[in-house]
């Protein structure tokens, strides 16, 4: 019977093949998209010129179905910590494949699951030592609140002001940007707290009512570091008054800002992080939230709730193995210390054309996080150019940056946030010095013709106006809306 099934599966599936269907029919992404998926998304792609088409990606470029090679500043908004399609994770996940393991029997504790369990704890501080596994970084953050729940049996929470921590309802109700929560009705009681605000945290807390108080070391939105003594002290407060303290590291865990987790650049304790992008190789969805093991097992304390926050696929054994082998990548590359090193060169690089352009204010951040600000120039011609972008959208002038960089030089970039004068980079941590100056001298281009008024680029930013006021503000909002 079993000979006989595989016949007919072999049978049923000699009519599809994949590759054929690639060859024949890549190039309709955006008609499939406009009528199966999400057209608004499709219009803003269209109206900024982000409507290409990638046929492949390795390391840290991407090739358009024409042939022509990006450079990748985003990497998935860091997903790709390694670079893209890694040899060393497609052979692993062809091992898997190869195995015919079980997988995802639910009532067994699953192997691959606890190797990777047991490889995480090993890059972790003492304290962390309890891991809960999930398909996506928003998963990794609801389990952090509700296990945060469990540990302290309150309900509020506190987070900061311009947070990013997800689009889950739970994590929605920790997000400090209004334009992502506006819509969705009534969410989880929660407290934000001004950034950098000592006081107005410790007021927050001192009701002895909140859980859990959410903070990105980093925050991904305008790649904002915080006071040198916030994040210490905050950690303090959180203790004084009972609160566990939780650090979001979806985006900046597994060596993003030059450390292997972010909150390691302060020596903090926390009692709960939440991670998952990079943990996935590029290659299979999948999350981690790591906490102490007192905290864990105020969640599964009977043996009636050993169930009792689970996940169907989050063990599964494809996301452990790409899991186990991104962490041996990391290690054997030293690219956790690389990032480190390219990051300081492409900051110090874009710092240094602060001289030649008024726009340019800095670029900041810590290892390949970085953000580019630029502000109102000096010079009066400029600075009326200035003002009427800002007049239509306070957004509109990193999209005028963002938008030349790909038609002209092809590099991949995005705004970083809906308000601000901000774009951000994110590259692959294998991005080499030869990448580095190309970036550089590309952005001392578009900069350049920023200067030249009358000129291209404003002409580019009137058209931007134009579609953000035919769509009621919007344009620009939705591309960055799109961003995460």
């Amino acid at each position: 019977m079993g000979g006989l099934n595989a016949n007919l599966r072999a049978i049923s599936m000699s009519n599809f093949d994949i590759k054929r269907i690639v060859a024949e029919r890549l190039g309709e992404n955006y008609q499939l998209h406009e009528k199966y998926v999400n057209p608004t998304f499709v219009k803003v792609l269209r109206t900024i010129g982000f409507d290409k088409v990638y046929a492949k990606g390795k390391g840290a470029y991407l090739w358009d179905k024409e042939g022509n090679r990006y450079l990748d500043m985003l990497s998935g908004f860091g997903v790709f910590g390694i670079g893209r399609n890694h040899p060393g994770v497609a052979q692993v996940i062809r091992d898997v494949l190869d195995l015919d393991l079980s997988n995802m029997v639910q009532m067994d504790c699953s192997f691959l699951s606890g190797l990777l369990a047991e490889a995480l704890i090993k890059h972790c501080p003492p304290h962390l030592n309890s891991v809960f596994f999930t398909n996506s970084g928003t998963e990794s953050v609801e389990a952090a609140l509700k296990f945060a729940r469990a540990a302290t049996g309150r309900s509020k929470f506190a987070y900061l002001d311009h947070g990013w921590h997800g689009l889950s309802m739970g994590s929605l109700s920790i997000m400090g940007n209004d334009e992502f929560r506006e819509g969705f009705g009534e969410l989880l009681d929660g407290v934000r707290v001004p950034y950098n605000d000592l006081e107005a945290l410790d007021k927050a807390l001192s009701k002895r009512d909140v859980a859990v108080f959410a903070v990105e070391c980093i925050q991904g939105k305008g790649v904002r570091l915080p006071d040198d003594k916030f994040l210490p002290a905050a950690q303090e407060i959180c203790r004084k008054h009972g609160t566990l303290f939780f650090c979001d590291e979806v985006q900046t865990a597994y060596g993003r800002t030059g450390k292997f987790f972010a909150f390691q650049h302060w020596n903090l304790e926390p009692d709960l992080i939440s991670t998952s992008k990079a943990l996935s190789g590029g290659y299979v969805p999948v999350g981690a939230m790591i906490t102490r093991r007192e905290i864990y097992q105020k969640v599964y304390h009977r043996m009636d709730r050993c169930f009792v926050h689970s996940s169907s696929f989050g063990r599964n054994n494809l996301g452990m193995a790409v899991g186990l082998a991104t962490l041996q990548i990391l290690d054997e590359e030293k690219l956790v210390e690389r990032c480190a090193v390219q990051g300081k060169k492409l900051m110090d690089g874009i710092n240094a054309l602060k001289a030649k352009h008024e726009v340019l204010l800095e670029a900041r951040g810590k290892g390949l996080m970085i953000g580019i600000e630029f502000h109102e120039p000096r010079s009066l011609k400029l600075k009326m150019a200035w003002k009427m972008i800002h007049a239509a959208n306070d957004g509109l002038f990193a999209q005028m940056i963002v938008m030349p960089l790909l038609q002209k030089h092809r590099i991949i970039t995005q705004v970083s946030g809906n308000h601000g004068d901000v774009i951000r980079a994110l590259p692959a941590f294998v991005i080499s010095d030869e990448d580095i100056q190309y970036f550089v001298s590309a952005l001392d281009d578009v900069l350049s013709d920023c200067h030249k008024l009358p000129g291209p680029m404003w002409d580019l930013g009137a058209n931007l106006v134009k579609a953000a006021i035919a769509n009621k503000g919007g344009a620009k909002q939705e591309a960055v809306a799109a961003s995460r």
